[in-house]
């Protein structure tokens, strides 16, 4: 199969939810994805997520939907290649917060390469 790049740019829960759910499911499908976060979408890799404290992750929870805090655990697990833009960490006034374990700095150039020979989507 031929790899998958999401391109997250948008930092709020909806964006940031389904680009995990979309990583997730072709990486159980067998599929090598790279999620890549830049702009608002950085926040998602976050060590402290602000994402993660959103009143929809409850909602979500209750409605026996996964959240973000179970599909950042699954994308770990899975190999899901997490990359957060450092032009986008500066851009947002990020530079040097603390970022998830397993989340790799670097520019769309890295995000490009991963993604040569395969599909893109934007979020």
């Amino acid at each position: 199969m031929k790899p998958l790049g999401i391109l997250l740019r948008h930092g709020d829960h909806e964006a940031a939810h389904y680009a995990l759910v979309l990583a997730t499911g072709a990486a159980a499908v067998g599929r090598n994805v790279t999620l890549f976060a830049t702009n608002a979408g950085c926040r998602l890799f976050l060590a402290n997520s602000p994402l993660l404290q959103d009143p929809r992750e409850a909602l979500l929870a209750e409605r026996g939907v996964a959240t973000i805090a179970i599909l950042l655990e699954a994308a770990d697990e899975l190999g899901i290649q997490r990359i957060v833009c450092e032009a986008g960490l500066a851009a947002e006034g990020l530079r040097g917060a603390p970022l998830a374990p397993g989340v790799t700095v670097a520019g769309v150039i890295t995000f490009l390469a991963a993604t040569a020979e395969g599909q893109m989507l934007s979020l």
